[in-house]
């Protein structure tokens, strides 16, 4: 496996993950009640608080924002905050960002406060949500085999709108273990190894802020995985105790757990990040983004590159391009 195959099976499961947890309830009763499990792209329930109205197989803010980085940070030659600034305020006013039911909390009072001219150092100082992690795949896939380096590139890419500890943080293990996903003799123990170091090393990088540990969480969610009962109580007691709202730390642990709990294939991580419910797009996003990278593009089932392919909002963004410029970065002398 090469790691072109690795870098855009990374792209594709960011959006695998993105769109199968599209449809999913906050709560793993509503989801289970409507669908059972969620086991194909389906489109938003009318009454979803979010995402009503949206076909099967579209993504979301957590895959627009992501390839809108990989599109800047390409033409910038890397991961700088110029670049990030640009990314993250084009596609905000390209979706309506203002009135957009799924724009994060700290996504939009950074881009706000960016828009009235605010220093960037500063607008993301309360920022301790989940966009951070969400978007942060294509920095780590920019450094391969180099967590340390996929960190200080993830601190980057926080600054303008979760420049806190908490959020590089999480921004950091999913950075870091992407980074080591790449490498062709990858094991699951050390991408989870390499998430936890991540996640030390990212909390050191801006101020601290309210949060518990992100590493703790990961081993709370990884032992819940690694439990000998069925999936759905596992998915269940993952929800009660690692929890899947918009808290960065809930996500990004709830995303090593389902991640392990599929023993990193990448469409059974889709079924169980969506299945888990709460956030489950952002869940899925990010766990399926290590689980695509980790596995390459060749453990994707045929019909779902067909399906995220055929998307008007996918195709947009030019994913195999994306991965080409990534992949030229990547391994640029």
């Amino acid at each position: 496996m090469t790691l072109k195959d690795k870098i855009l099976g990374g792209l594709y499961g960011q959006a695998l993950g993105d769109a199968w947890g599209m449809p999913a309830y906050f709560h793993p009763d509503q989801t289970w009640k409507a669908f059972g499990w969620i086991t194909e792209f389906l489109p938003a329930p009318a009454d979803h608080e979010v995402h009503t109205g949206l076909p099967a197989a579209r993504i979301t803010d957590d895959s627009e924002q992501a390839f809108s980085l990989a599109r800047e940070y390409i033409a910038a030659g890397g991961v700088t905050l110029p670049a990030t600034i640009k990314g993250i305020v084009e596609w905000y006013d390209r979706t309506g960002g203002d009135s957009s039911k799924y724009v994060g909390p700290s996504t939009r009072r950074g881009v706000q406060a960016l828009k009235r001219g605010d220093d960037p150092y500063v607008t993301g100082r309360l920022g301790d949500t989940n966009g951070a992690a969400m978007r942060v795949s294509p920095v780590g896939l920019l450094y391969p085999n180099d967590p340390m380096g996929a960190v200080d590139a993830a601190a980057i890419s926080c600054v303008p709108t979760h420049n806190t500890s908490v959020a590089i943080s999480g921004a950091g293990a999913v950075a870091a273990a992407i980074a080591v996903a790449t490498r062709e003799d990858a094991t699951l123990d050390a991408i989870i190894a390499a998430g936890m170091l991540g996640a030390e090393l990212g909390r050191q990088k801006a101020h601290y802020w309210l949060g518990p540990s992100v590493t703790r969480r990961i081993e709370m969610a990884v032992a819940i995985a690694r439990k000998g009962n069925e999936p759905l109580a596992r998915l269940r007691e993952m929800f009660d105790v690692v929890g899947t709202s918009l808290s960065i730390v809930e996500t990004v642990g709830a995303a090593f757990g389902v991640l392990v709990m599929a023993e990193g294939d990448p469409k059974q991580t889709a079924i169980y990040a969506a299945n888990l419910s709460g956030d489950a797009d952002t869940v899925g996003a990010i766990a399926c983004a290590i689980a695509g990278t980790y596995r390459g593009i060749g453990a994707f089932d045929p019909s779902i590159i067909e399906q995220l392919n055929a998307d008007p909002i996918f195709q947009q963004y030019n994913v195999p391009a994306l991965a080409d410029g990534l992949f030229a970065l990547a391994t640029r002398p």
